[in-house]
């Protein structure tokens, strides 16, 4: 069985969350960990992980958020955090993507929930893009802090550089994209992958066009199985030990 460790199971994507993890168990998932994004979905995250059995939540601040939270937001995040079935704090980050021009405050704000995974001794989901530098450089002033590169796929070399800083890498449907290049570099990593979907984002092929849903979790652990010549069964394996090292669950 599997575990889908990143995903956005709220009610303004899916009609029926019912039916969305009845789907996972059909096809071999049957954990999930579902991260806020901001006081919204922080709010949705904790209901939630009270009311499914199988689901755990991360509660966080997106750096696409970083000019709409507020400090509550962020004492909320530390109100909850020893909260039943939280068990990190996520999704935080850099993202520079759309805009350089906030990079500051996204910077302060990384730094801010940084300060309570510490304090607090909690993994952190890490979301980066376009901005590897920036988010190494951080997280080396936190040794004490680890967790997962979220939707991790970069070049081999940063890959190295986050596992030696004791992080593991959330490998998602991007692995099946034909222009990816995580194919290449599957058997270097393996040992320090834990498979997600970020549903309902990033559907793997040959499903791309459809919303993403956890039960694509078997589709790409199908996927890295094949690639890497291994069985399913030493893939669960694998991820499960990851994810039990990072989220003790």
């Amino acid at each position: 069985m599997f575990c889908d460790t990143h995903c956005h199971l709220y009610d303004e994507y899916y009609d029926d969350i019912n039916l969305v993890i009845n789907n996972a168990l059909e096809n071999q998932v049957n954990r999930f960990i579902v991260d806020g994004c901001d006081k919204k979905s922080n709010m949705e995250v904790l209901k939630k992980v009270n009311e499914i059995p199988s689901m755990y939540g991360c509660l966080g601040i997106h750096p696409e958020s970083v000019l709409e939270y507020s400090e509550d937001d962020l004492n909320f995040i530390e109100k909850h955090i020893f909260d039943d079935k939280i068990i990190g704090i996520g999704e935080i980050g850099l993202d520079y993507h759309y805009s350089k021009e906030n990079k500051k405050a996204q910077i302060k704000l990384l730094r801010k929930q940084l300060d309570l995974a510490r304090k607090y001794h909690k993994p952190v989901v890490i979301h980066s893009r376009e901005a590897t530098l920036d988010t190494l450089n951080i997280l080396k002033e936190y040794p004490e802090v680890k967790g997962v590169i979220h939707s991790f796929s970069l070049p081999v070399e940063v890959a190295k550089e986050y596992i030696k800083l004791g992080y593991k890498l959330g490998i998602n449907g991007v692995v099946t994209f034909k222009n990816s290049h995580l194919k290449e570099i599957l058997k270097e990593i393996l040992p320090y992958i834990i498979l997600e979907t970020d549903s309902p984002y990033l559907t793997p092929h040959p499903y791309r066009g459809t919303k993403n849903e956890p039960k694509y979790v078997e589709t790409i652990a199908q996927f890295i199985a094949k690639e890497v010549n291994i069985s399913l069964e030493d893939l669960s394996k694998i991820t499960n030990d990851n994810i039990k090292e990072v989220f003790k669950i």
